[in-house]
Parts: C-alpha cells; sequence; structure tokens
C-alpha cells in the first residue's frame, strides 16, 4: 500500500504549484470555504490515482490547492465514508498522502446531530475529544512509514488551535460551542435510544466520518483542529421530529459563512 502513497503524493506534486503544510477536509454542505481560495488548482477525485469516488450528499469530490486568507492551503472538498462501503484504508488515504506531502496541519469539519440538550441548529462545536464506536483504521500490521504501533490520544484535538479558535470567535463575536464528538458508522441516523445512550457517555455531538481520519492523522504526528455544524438535535427529539439528510445538508448551508469566516483566520494564524 506504500507505494499507492507515494504514487498519488508524486501525482499531486507534479500537479500542483506548491506544496502546503495545511490542508482542510470539508463535511457535508460546507464546501463553499473552497470558493474562497485564491488562484485554486481544483483537481477531481475521479482523476487521482488510487483515491476512491466521494458519494455522500454535499460532497463534490474535488482536491484544491491555492492560498486562503495569504496562507496556502490544500483542501478537500468532500471526504470518504465508512458507510458507503470503503474499508478504512481507503477512508483515511488522503490522509497519509499529505502527510507524505509536508503537511503538518489538519482542519476537519463535518455535519454533527446534536446530544447536548443545551444545543440548537445551526450552532458550531469546537471538538475537544471524540469517541470512536467506528472501526479503528489502524487496525492490522502498524506503518511503520508513518508512525509508531501505539500512538497516543490524550490530545487527538490540538489545544492551542482550540484556544485559538475561541480567541478568534470571540474578536468576531461568533458564539461557538465545545464538545465531545461521538463517531459511528450510519449511514442510518440514530435512534432515540442511541442518542440517550450517547449522551450518558459524554457525548455532545454525533457523526459518521471525521474520527478516522484523526486518528491517522495523529498517528502521522499532524496537528488537528475539528469543528462541527450541528444540523439536526436528535436528543429529547419531539414526538413530530425526525432525521432527514436533505435537512441536514441545508443546515449546514446555513451555517457555511461562520463556518467559513472562522478557519479563514485560523488558517491566517497558522
Amino acid at each position: 500500500m506504500n507505494q499507492y502513497y507515494k504514487e498519488t503524493a508524486q501525482f499531486l506534486t507534479d500537479n500542483f504549484p506548491f506544496l502546503p503544510k495545511t490542508a482542510v477536509i470539508l463535511g457535508s454542505g460546507l464546501g463553499e470555504l473552497a470558493n474562497r481560495i485564491e488562484k485554486a488548482i481544483t483537481i477531481p477525485y475521479s482523476i487521482i490515482p488510487h483515491f476512491v469516488k466521494s458519494t455522500a450528499t454535499g460532497h463534490k469530490g474535488n482536491l484544491l490547492c491555492g492560498t486562503l486568507n495569504g496562507t496556502p492551503v490544500l483542501m478537500m472538498q468532500g471526504r470518504f465514508h465508512f458507510y458507503e462501503g470503503y474499508t478504512m484504508e481507503q477512508v483515511t488515504f488522503p490522509i497519509r498522502v499529505i502527510k507524505l506531502l509536508g503537511v503538518k496541519n489538519l482542519l476537519v469539519s463535518n455535519a454533527a446531530g446534536g446530544i447536548n440538550e443545551n444545543f440548537k441548529k445551526g450552532d458550531l462545536m469546537i471538538i475537544k475529544d471524540h469517541i470512536n464506536l467506528l472501526p479503528n483504521p489502524l487496525i492490522g500490521p502498524n506503518n511503520e512509514l508513518f508512525g509508531t504501533r501505539f500512538p497516543d490520544m490524550t490530545r487527538a484535538y490540538d489545544r492551542e488551535f482550540i484556544r485559538e479558535m475561541e480567541k478568534i470567535a470571540a474578536e468576531k463575536s461568533i458564539n461557538v460551542q465545545k464538545g465531545v464528538y461521538v463517531g459511528v458508522t450510519g449511514p442510518s441516523f440514530e435512534t432515540p435510544a442511541e442518542y440517550t445512550f450517547f449522551h450518558h457517555i459524554g457525548g455532545d455531538a454525533v457523526g459518521m466520518s471525521t474520527v478516522p481520519e484523526v486518528i491517522v492523522a495523529r498517528h502521522a504526528g499532524i496537528r488537528v483542529f475539528g469543528m462541527s455544524v450541528i444540523t439536526n438535535c436528535g436528543y429529547n427529539m419531539q414526538e413530530n421530529e425526525y432525521n432527514d439528510g436533505n435537512d441536514v445538508v441545508q443546515e449546514a448551508d446555513k451555517a457555511v459563512e461562520k463556518m467559513c469566516t472562522l478557519f479563514s483566520a485560523l488558517i491566517g494564524t497558522i
């Protein structure tokens, strides 16, 4: 598999004018940030060697290279999910590729269901930690090219980045929450009993992505910042309320302006 990582990294090296130290993964409905990249070189996933296809709603499936807020950046406009039928190695393949490209910092975003009863639709949540209920992407022989057999996850989400984002949000008068993200397989939305369970084990939001990428990034020594858009509130749902995938994308679209403002500012400080 290492040969595949190297082949993909070489392809991107040959096609991008420079190799940024910061990368961003945009989740459901959050692709608007890609439109703010200056002088962007855009490569569809479909022509990148060994990349799979992004089939999720709201994921355009492009890799971009350019500058944002004056900072060189790589941006994934859409990600891969375990629920799409891909292996964990395929889901996290881009993370190891960007490691080979020299990326040091990774910003991840996602749409998530609210578990914390104080959250409401449209809230932004800084991810301070996660609970992994997906298969661990490091299962199997350790890949010594990238990291140690037992990587530490005590600080999976970089505390310096969190403090900086809290400062930025306060300066821009944008309210942000902070909490624990629960990663599940999907693609079915959670039952009321599952929301209650996630609440009791310490979760504040739940989603179907992000955690595998973060684990592989930390295994490779990449610093991580994560943020969720709360697109639906599953805990204590009313009798006439239901979860709907299209509603998730629509709610993410409503929050994209705030997310873009905050991510642009944080990238500018890195």
